[in-house]
């Protein structure tokens, strides 16, 4: 009995299962052609490094415009990138740098104490804002306090060109009213962009910070020296 039962076919018995016809086999695989059509359109797997190139630079520049004229935008935060603030922290740190990097005696910031102190500021800033509650992230702080120091760079273009007239009395006091002017600008945008993202009751607490940060910045480009 035993050899005959095991000589049956596996399977034998599932040819007497029927399904009933009122349950639905029938399905579609298929890929809608719309979605196709948009992962396409938002692919850059196939753009030109060119025009890659050129929607970053307008980028950029479209957050520059943000930092120069502050107002209530979400722009500079939710399409938040870092080229902008390398950019400025290197052209910053190429300038204050003078171009004399053998010369140690000048007293003057030399290029990594500048990269590193202009860094480390932003992420010290950023994670005291997420310390005190700020719903903002941290690449988006840094991105806001890295595009903010825009006013900043532009007085340091406007001392050093001062600078090669003169550099006595009447140049200190265009130098100190471009560079006030400058920090007031960059403290002022950083926190239009900041404080709403922070409670109410801790604000000054975030702004302080900040107003530090960009004064160690202006009173590096305030004396500042060319070597002669």
């Amino acid at each position: 009995a035993d050899v005959e039962e095991s000589s049956k076919p596996l399977f034998a018995g599932l040819s007497d299962i029927s399904i009933s016809e009122d349950i639905p086999v029938e399905g579609d695989i298929s890929v809608p052609i719309g979605s196709q059509n948009a992962d396409n359109d938002l692919s850059t797997l196939d753009e030109p490094v060119k025009d890659t190139i050129m929607r970053d630079l307008r980028a950029v520049g479209q957050k520059f415009v943000h930092v120069m004229y502050p107002k209530k935008s979400s722009a500079l935060l939710r399409d938040w990138d870092l080229w902008g603030p390398l950019l400025l922290c290197v052209t910053l740190a190429l300038m204050l740098q003078g171009g004399s990097a053998d010369s140690e005696e000048d007293g003057r910031p030399q290029f990594a104490e500048v990269f590193v102190i202009i860094w480390f500021g932003s992420v010290i800033i950023t994670l005291n804002s997420k310390l005190l509650g700020g719903t903002i992230s941290f690449f988006q702080s840094l991105c806001v306090l890295g595009y903010c120091i825009l006013p900043l760079t532009v007085a340091m273009i406007v001392c050093r060109i001062v600078l090669l007239g003169s550099s006595g009395g009447i140049s200190f006091a265009v130098r100190l009213i471009v560079v006030t002017a400058s920090f007031g600008w960059s403290t002022f945008a950083s926190t239009a962009f900041l404080a709403d993202s922070q409670p109410a009751n801790r604000k000054a607490l975030v702004v302080y910070p900040v107003f530090l940060f960009y004064f160690v910045i202006g009173w590096m480009i305030l004396t500042f020296s060319p070597s002669r």
